[in-house]
């Protein structure tokens, strides 16, 4: 009788000590999705600055500064649940306003136009980067979320399911030249 007490105290140590480590290592992984989202949040908000401030700069033609200054401004103001539209859209205005490089060698010849230029390839080629992080988070998330432990416990607890940023950010011809 007190042998079977032991057995049956040490599985549900064992138990406990699984289930705890479980819910750490979600736990873990959710603060990962944080601070993945925080970097995509910043890189995203970089692109989309550095891309206003050449718009604005005078080195594009008016109607490309004009496309990329909206597309630009409106990543920068979209909504939460519009968020992913608005930053492809970007990614679209970026490669119509740099899909020719003899925009990039325009842009280049101007003073302080090679920094600008530089300063846009880096911030477009940590993009997709700083997605990539965000969704492999979300990916592991979601995979062990979807064990049953977790789902029968609840060991989640009121956290949100993480979803995962989908944009389009294939960055343009000319820029991704320069930032190889």
């Amino acid at each position: 009788m007190t042998v079977t007490l032991i057995w049956i105290a040490v599985a549900l140590v064992a138990i406990g000590l699984y289930l705890s480590w479980t819910a750490g290592r979600l736990d873990r992984l959710h603060a990962r999705i944080d601070a993945a989202r925080a970097a995509l949040d910043a890189q995203l908000l970089r692109r989309a600055s550095v891309a206003q401030e050449l718009a604005t700069a005078g080195i594009l033609d008016p109607a490309a500064s004009i496309v990329l200054y909206q597309a630009a401004h409106a990543a920068r103001q979209a909504e939460e649940e519009q968020r992913e539209v608005a930053e492809s859209e970007l990614s679209q205005a970026l490669r119509a306003v740099f899909g020719e490089p003899e925009q990039m060698e325009a842009v280049r010849e101007v003073p302080g136009g090679d920094e600008a230029a530089g300063e846009l390839a880096a911030a477009v080629r940590r993009v997709p980067m700083a997605r990539r992080f965000h969704n492999d988070a979300v990916r592991a998330a979601r995979a062990l979320r979807r064990h049953r432990t977790v789902r029968w416990f609840r060991l989640a607890g009121h956290a949100p399911f993480p979803l995962a940023f989908e944009m389009d950010d294939e960055p343009p011809v000319a820029l991704a030249d320069r930032a190889a």
